[in-house]
C-alpha cells in the first residue's frame, strides 16, 4: 500500500511498472518518497513562514497545505516529464530548466525553516533594531517638540530674571536708606530725617512694584508651565502610540532581512541541504542507468508513434487516392456525348428565356 502511494508520487506509469522488477518498483517508490516529504517540508517551511505573517495557526496551516500540494505537484511533473535517452549531455539539457526551477523551490523552501531554526538569533537582532529605532523615533519626536519647550522655558528664565533685577533694585534701595539712618553713606547724619524718609518712600515704593510684578509674573510663569507640561503630554503619548508599530516590527520582511543580517555560513549550508532533497529525484534519475521501466515506457511511446505515423499515413494515401479517382471520373465525364447533348439543350433554352425576360422589359417600357 506504501509503496503504491510512494510509486504514484514517482509520476511512473504504474501499469508498466507492475510488469517491471521489484527493484525499479522499489527504485521509482523510492523517488517518490523523495518528492512526498520534500513536499512535506514545503507545508512545514510555509505554514511557519505565513504564521509569522498572519499570526493565525489555522489560516496558516490552510495556506500552507496549499503550497505542500503545488510543490508535490512540480516535483512530481518535473520526475515524470525527464526521459532517459543514451546521451547523458542530452538529458542534462532536457532537465537543466527543472534543476533551475528546482533550485527556486529550495529557496523558497529553505529560507521559513532557516528563519525558525535561527530565530533566537534573529529575535536579539530585531530587539536591538527595536532600541535603535525606539530612540531615533524618540529623538525625531523631540524636534517636534523640544524648541517650543526650550522657547518656554527661556520665557520663564526671563521673566523670574525681570523678578530678580527688580529685587537687587530694591535690596539696593533698602540698603541706601538704612545706611541713611545709620549715618554711614548719604549725608552722614545719625537719625531719620528727610532724606531718610525719601530713600525710605523710595524702597517702599519699589517694593511694591516687586510684589506686583512676583504676582504678574508667578501667574504668567503658571500659564507657560501649564503649556509645557501639555507639550510633555503630547511628546510622551506620541511617543506611546508610535510605540506599538515598533513593536509589530517583526514580520516576515523583517525576520528575512534580520536573517541576512546574520553569517551567511550556516544559512549557506541549510540551503545546499534543501536544494540537494529538492533536487535529489532529478539527479538520482539523471544518474541511475536506463532500467526495465524506461525500456519499456521507450517501447510504448514508439508504438504509439508508430501507430500515429501509420495513421497519417494512410490518410495522405487516401486522400492522394481519392483525389486521382475523382480526377479519373470527371475526365470520362467529359468526354462523353449523350451528357454534353443534355448540357447544350438546357442552355439554349435557358437563353431563350432570358431572350423573352428582356423583350417583355423592354416592350413594358415603351
Amino acid at each position: 500500500m506504501l509503496q503504491r502511494f510512494f510509486i504514484f508520487c514517482s509520476g511512473a506509469d504504474t501499469e508498466i511498472l507492475k510488469t517491471c522488477s521489484n527493484g525499479e518498483q522499489n527504485k521509482y517508490a523510492g523517488i517518490g518518497a523523495t518528492v512526498f516529504f520534500t513536499a512535506v517540508m514545503a507545508f512545514i517551511a510555509s505554514g511557519y513562514a505565513l504564521y509569522t505573517v498572519f499570526d493565525n495557526i489555522y489560516t496558516s496551516i490552510f495556506f500552507g497545505f496549499i503550497w505542500g500540494l503545488l510543490i508535490f505537484n512540480l516535483d512530481r511533473y518535473i520526475v515524470s516529464t525527464i526521459k532517459k535517452k543514451d546521451n547523458f549531455k542530452s538529458e542534462l539539457l532536457q532537465a537543466a530548466p527543472r534543476i533551475i526551477l528546482a533550485i527556486i523551490i529550495a529557496v523558497v523552501i529553505s529560507k521559513p525553516l532557516e528563519m525558525k531554526i535561527f530565530e533566537k538569533e534573529i529575535n536579539q537582532v530585531l530587539l536591538e533594531e527595536k532600541n535603535s529605532m525606539t530612540l531615533n523615533n524618540k529623538e525625531q519626536l523631540a524636534l517636534q517638540y523640544t524648541p517650543k519647550i526650550q522657547s518656554l522655558n527661556q520665557d520663564i528664565a526671563n521673566l523670574k530674571g525681570e523678578i530678580a533685577t527688580k529685587e537687587a533694585e530694591t535690596n539696593a534701595l533698602y540698603d541706601t536708606y538704612i545706611s541713611e539712618a545709620e549715618g554711614t553713606a548719604g549725608t552722614g547724619l545719625l537719625g531719620k530725617g528727610p532724606v531718610y524718609k525719601e530713600k525710605r518712600d523710595k524702597h517702599d515704593a519699589a517694593l511694591a512694584e516687586l510684589n506686583t510684578l512676583k504676582e504678574t509674573n508667578a501667574v504668567k510663569i503658571a500659564g507657560i508651565e501649564a503649556q509645557i507640561t501639555a507639550l510633555e503630554t503630547d511628546y510622551n503619548t506620541a511617543v506611546t502610540n508610535s510605540q506599538p508599530i515598533i513593536d509589530g516590527f517583526d514580520g516576515l520582511m523583517a525576520r528575512i532581512n534580520a536573517l541576512g543580517k546574520l553569517p551567511w555560513f550556516p544559512s549557506f549550508f541549510i540551503f545546499l541541504l534543501f536544494l540537494a532533497i529538492e533536487t535529489a529525484p532529478i539527479i538520482a534519475k539523471l544518474l541511475a542507468p536506463k532500467g526495465e521501466y524506461d525500456f519499456k515506457f521507450e517501447e510504448q511511446e514508439s508504438v504509439v508513434a508508430t501507430w500515429v505515423t501509420q495513421k497519417v499515413e494512410q490518410r495522405k494515401l487516401l486522400l492522394s487516392t481519392d483525389g486521382e479517382i475523382n480526377e479519373k471520373i470527371y475526365t470520362d465525364i467529359k468526354n462523353e456525348e449523350e451528357l454534353y447533348q443534355y448540357k447544350k439543350k438546357k442552355a439554349e433554352e435557358l437563353l431563350r428565356l432570358q431572350a423573352d425576360s428582356f423583350h417583355n422589359v423592354q416592350v413594358k417600357g415603351l
